[in-house]
């Protein structure tokens, strides 16, 4: 913070949970003008914006899934807003370029930031152009946010978006609390369904495809009793908004997705992460 505070560019790499988020919105509240967040999902943009929101940190988002888009862009020309944020197909646009020309940007923070880079878990094309959006800001510091990258993705964090060798802060990204279990497939479903019945809490599965998530969202349910709802791109905003919502205030729920679901999710309790199938390479694993 303190050096977005003194307009230094910064890669901060932080374990989950160690408060990434506070690095941009504390200083975003305390100086003029709006932080720019580009962040990956839809579903983590509009949840760390309800955690925003719920800390009185006047922020909106610009997503195909808002209503009140000519009122978000009002409010940023009228510098009203501390947080705006996007996604990077969004943000690599000219006529988004445009827009942020027709307000005051305080800085640009670059979540789950290795996404940037081809040797990144997550890796996304567009946000390999963002830097000519940044660039058109000099004035505006840049911080990328991850928990997760090694050394090689970390350099080429640093030369995607522009910055020098020391704006690096590691902070470390081991998590002893989580342990990684690989079963051989027998039978999915009694797998899945022996899993809840005996993993209390709340638990995410992630399925290959739209079909599956229903099918095992539905089959489980009433296998196990137990609440089981789906999340996948196909389901009306509404919909999807919901089961979301009722995921993260639920203490026992289960969500059957597709990866479109749960990254940056802030939800301290949950209790399992199953896979239903596996990605069809390595890349995609």
């Amino acid at each position: 913070m303190d050096r977005v505070l003194a307009g230094q560019s910064t890669l901060a790499v932080m374990p989950t949970g160690a408060g990434k988020s506070l690095t941009y919105q504390l200083p975003a509240v305390m100086q003029q003008g709006t932080c720019v967040v580009i962040s990956p999902l839809i579903a983590l943009m509009h949840d760390q914006l309800r955690g925003a929101l719920a800390n009185g940190i006047c922020a909106a988002t610009l997503t195909s899934a808002d209503a009140d888009r000519e009122e978000t862009i009002a409010r940023f020309r009228a510098g009203e807003l501390d947080l705006l944020y996007v996604a990077p197909e969004r943000a690599s646009q000219p006529h988004f370029r445009e827009l942020l020309g027709q307000g005051k940007v305080s800085l640009f923070a670059i979540d789950e930031a290795h996404c940037v880079s081809e040797w990144g878990h997550d890796f996304r094309p567009d946000y390999r152009l963002l830097r000519p959006l940044m660039d058109a800001f000099p004035s505006a510091p840049r911080l990328a946010l991850t928990a997760t990258a090694d050394a090689r993705t970390r350099a080429d964090i640093l030369t995607q978006l522009g910055m020098e060798p020391d704006a690096m802060i590691v902070a470390g990204f081991d998590r002893p609390n989580i342990r990684y279990v690989i079963q051989h497939r027998q039978s999915g479903f009694n797998q899945l369904r022996d899993l809840l019945k005996a993993q209390s809490g709340p638990g995410i599965i992630y399925a290959p495809t739209r079909k599956k998530v229903e099918d095992l969202a539905e089959r489980l349910g009433e296998a196990t009793g137990r609440r089981v709802l789906p999340y996948h791109a196909g389901l009306s905003p509404e919909v999807r908004a919901a089961n979301q919502a009722a995921f993260v205030a639920s203490e026992d729920m289960v969500i059957v997705a597709t990866v479109a679901f749960g990254m940056g999710i802030d939800k301290p309790d949950v209790r399992f992460v199953a896979h239903a199938g596996v990605p069809k390479s390595i890349e995609s694993y």
